[in-house]
């Protein structure tokens, strides 16, 4: 069952049990549940339970311990400004909230190819977001050049097979941040 779909039916029963739900936290749910609604029945019960009859985006985050997008967005951002301290802190901060690297490095990668989807609005529906979540991506898409985003998959892609046989992971993954950071010079070598 594809994501919104999931998180429509979360909305409907959402209403119907009188539990107010932040629709980025019901999609969080339906990402979460990878296509089967069961599951994804099964996680708002037990969020309700802790959480009470109120359910914000920052609640599933908690819960389910999710990283939120919002990381994504900011080393993006440190990439584009080729700010590595920026992005060496951002991923300091993840380890530091207890967040897997590769499961980092899997986020950014779908980050990045959902930047590149959005760099044409008709591709942009091929994204199962919400509708908020979706202009920022649309915003971000428009600020960086489809071949950056290209390179950036390449390294992304590069570090995500290389992880598990790296004896440094974090190192691995803070290479790859330094070369995110340092496209814009890359492109600009190949032109001269």
């Amino acid at each position: 069952i594809r994501v919104k779909d999931i998180a429509d039916h979360l909305t409907q029963i959402a209403t119907k049990e009188a539990v107010s739900a932040d629709p980025e936290a019901l999609h969080q749910i339906a990402l979460k549940a990878d296509g089967a609604l069961r599951d994804a029945l099964s996680i708002i019960d037990q969020l309700v339970t802790f959480a009470g009859s109120t359910l914000t985006y920052q609640n599933v985050l908690d819960n389910l311990h999710i990283l939120d997008y919002e990381y994504y967005f900011k080393i993006t951002d440190a990439a584009e400004k080729e700010d590595i301290s920026a992005a060496l802190l951002i991923l300091n901060d993840i380890y530091e909230k207890g967040f897997d690297g590769h499961h980092f490095v899997v986020g950014l990668s779908e980050h990045v190819r959902n930047l590149l989807v959005c760099k044409d609005p008709k591709t942009a529906t091929l994204l199962e977001a919400p509708d908020t979540i979706k202009q920022r991506y649309i915003s971000q898409a428009h600020e960086i050049e489809s071949q950056r985003l290209l390179r950036s998959l390449q390294v992304l892609s590069k570090t995500d097979v290389s992880y598990k046989a790296s004896k440094n992971q974090r190192l691995l993954i803070e290479v790859a941040l330094m070369q995110l950071c340092s496209l814009k010079q890359e492109q600009e070598k190949k032109k001269d």
